[in-house]
């Protein structure tokens, strides 16, 4: 393989790493299948997305890309969220000029475990100087009502990625737009911290270099030194972000003027930048894509995507 063609996706798959980072809340999708060999993480690659599938192995080039974190912590102004175990997929369609872009599977990004907010509404916005508000603490200590969990959402495309950055420390290497939807009985469905029109934007970086490694793999996922795939495998990086600013929640609650001020007013949002922290630790980031994508040129990504389907059991 060139050494540049090796460089950019290694630089890839480090911003892609960083995707995992912050993905650490989340909710599950359908059933993934199963996939054969080396092709076994990559359960969600959006190989048949019209943009995966025009990608000619000349000026675009298609990847699968999965990130995963098994535990990190994220803190958004006075209240820090214990994160488990995430799992990000996407595919990337890397350009001839250097740029990328990023493809998500029709289910979404992001998979993980839900998190418990530490507290639960007691927490949250207890106690309180607000007579409906101190109603309402009285009641909680059901454990039904009083448990929050958080959902980190997607609230549009990654973009601004900085490939020299991924394999880099103390860069930023992509930017998110995320939300985070708190969920509890006396919230009602639409509580959120952050939204698309203000949306909480991560921008991670490396701390630390990860540890690289590779292997050669024929279509089916089947490994061979002589096969026409490779996986790149990229372990062990903690990400951080200390940088972004956090909006006040909305919508929380039937009478949601009072129950977002009881949330913000305990919780310290919004919160201004430097007040919030993300943490991910032991990130494990594998990328896979043809060896030679021009050699099928200019059908790469009907390749890839045939290569993907042969290994489903």
């Amino acid at each position: 393989m060139p050494l540049l063609t090796t460089r950019a996706r290694i630089a890839t798959v480090s911003a892609l790493t960083a995707l995992g980072a912050f993905a650490s809340l989340g909710t599950a999708t359908a059933a993934e299948p199963a996939l054969n060999g080396e092709w076994a993480p990559f359960t969600r690659c959006p190989v048949d997305a019209p943009a995966m599938l025009a990608a000619d192995g000349f000026d675009k080039t298609p990847q699968c890309v999965v990130s995963t974190s098994a535990s990190g912590s994220i803190k958004l102004g006075k209240t820090t969220v214990v994160t488990g175990k995430t799992d990000l997929q996407i595919g990337v369609v890397q350009n001839a000029d250097g740029t990328s872009s990023v493809v998500a599977p029709p289910t979404g990004a992001l998979v993980a475990d839900s998190a418990t907010v530490p507290g639960g509404l007691l927490g949250l916005m207890c106690p309180s100087n607000v007579p409906v508000i101190t109603a309402i603490c009285e009641t909680l200590d059901d454990s039904t009502f009083n448990k929050i969990t958080a959902t980190m959402e997607s609230v549009g495309a990654p973009y601004a990625f900085d490939q020299t950055a991924g394999v880099l420390t103390d860069m930023p290497i992509v930017a998110l737009p995320v939300r985070i939807h708190l969920e509890n009985p006396l919230l009602g469905g639409n509580c959120y911290i952050g939204s698309k029109s203000q949306p909480i934007l991560l921008r991670p970086k490396n701390l630390n270099y990860p540890e690289f490694g590779m292997s050669l793999f024929k279509g089916d996922g089947t490994v061979d030194a002589s096969g026409e795939m490779n996986r790149i495998n990229l372990t062990g990086a903690t990400q951080n972000d200390s940088t972004f600013a956090v909006p006040g929640a909305t919508g929380c609650g039937l009478n949601v003027g009072l129950i977002n001020a009881a949330v913000n007013a305990k919780t310290g949002l919004p919160s201004a930048a430097g007040n919030n922290s993300l943490t991910l630790k032991d990130t494990r980031t594998h990328l896979t894509g043809l060896n030679a994508p021009g050699t099928v040129a200019p059908e790469a990504g009907r390749v890839l995507a045939r290569n993907w389907h042969s290994a489903v059991r």
